[in-house]
């Protein structure tokens, strides 16, 4: 079932299904900013990634030596959430763990995924409690896909990607068809400082090896500009640990990706508390993390 939140600005559609944000709609400017799963490109939307953002190492998460089978960006995205409470600006999903997610994540959990719109932003909060007996671990993230090229007779690379942080970013690629990071690898993404902004061009080859991984809480404000500079849509994660930038080449849309731990390094094949930025949530502590979104006119 699809839930609506709507105000003069912005009408915004969440499935039941994955608690997945499918539409935002600038009745202002009368488009779709989101991307609308089309074919042959990428068939989803704005995934919530949980409990795994990327892919663990040949799929398996590893506990105390014992082994859990494991698929990419993990298992909620797929589930069926229940809309447990609604306004006209305030939505909130929700997903327990059961049997089915106990055999891929040995734990229970509540997993709680609001939206929140106000004016022309739209907030995500997600909140993770622990009901098991043991600490748990994992790590979360969202996937948001933004139509680029949005103005009629331009083209993607006639856009840019925005940043306050500057002048260069250090950044991480994707180790082979492996779905997890090349570790060993480490590239710089030069900006340029213009009306305020820290940018640079969209490429035509920028993601011709998958994602662009930002480690360190390099990425807190991000955004995709209009080819004349100014910002389309803007996102802000503030304490985010980690961040990624994708699309597939060719593609029509750009996903800026707020994660909160990411994909295993290639290679690794240590428990899961060994990985770098995996969250760690001790027996009824809750987890609670937010990023938001402003649509520009």
């Amino acid at each position: 079932m699809r839930q609506v939140l709507e105000n003069e600005y912005l009408k915004v559609s969440v499935e039941d299904h994955g608690a997945e944000l499918v539409s935002v709609y600038d009745k202002e400017n009368e488009r779709e900013e989101l991307w609308q799963a089309e074919p042959p490109y990428w068939n989803r939307h704005a995934p919530i990634l949980f409990p795994n953002v990327g892919k663990h190492h040949d799929n398996t998460y590893r506990l105390n030596g014992k082994e859990f089978r494991t698929s990419q960006h993990g298992f909620a995205r797929d589930r069926e959430f229940v809309c447990i409470s609604k306004t006209a600006s305030v939505l909130t999903h929700k997903l327990v763990s059961d049997e089915e997610t106990r055999s891929y994540f040995p734990f229970d959990f509540e997993l709680y995924i609001t939206h929140r719109l106000e004016e022309r932003q739209l907030s995500v909060e997600w909140k993770v409690v622990n009901t098991s007996g043991e600490i748990m671990y994992f790590t979360i993230g969202g996937h948001p896909g933004f139509r680029v090229p949005i103005w009629e007779g331009s083209r993607q690379t006639d856009y840019y990607l925005l940043f306050q942080k500057g002048p260069a970013l250090k950044y991480k690629l994707v180790y082979g068809d492996s779905g997890t990071a090349d570790a060993a690898g480490e590239y710089t993404l030069n900006l340029e400082e213009a009306d305020g902004y820290y940018r640079c061009p969209i490429t035509e080859h920028m993601f011709d090896r998958d994602a662009l991984i930002f480690d360190d809480t390099q990425v807190e404000w991000v955004g995709i500009g209009y080819p004349d500079g100014t910002p389309y849509v803007v996102m802000e994660c503030e304490g985010f640990t980690n961040f990624g930038i994708w699309t597939m080449p060719g593609g029509p849309y750009i996903c800026l990706e707020p994660w909160m731990g990411r994909c295993d390094d290639y290679g690794f094949a240590g428990d899961i508390y060994d990985k770098k930025d995996v969250i760690t949530l001790k027996e009824g502590e809750t987890f609670d993390k937010s990023y938001r979104m402003t649509f520009y006119k």
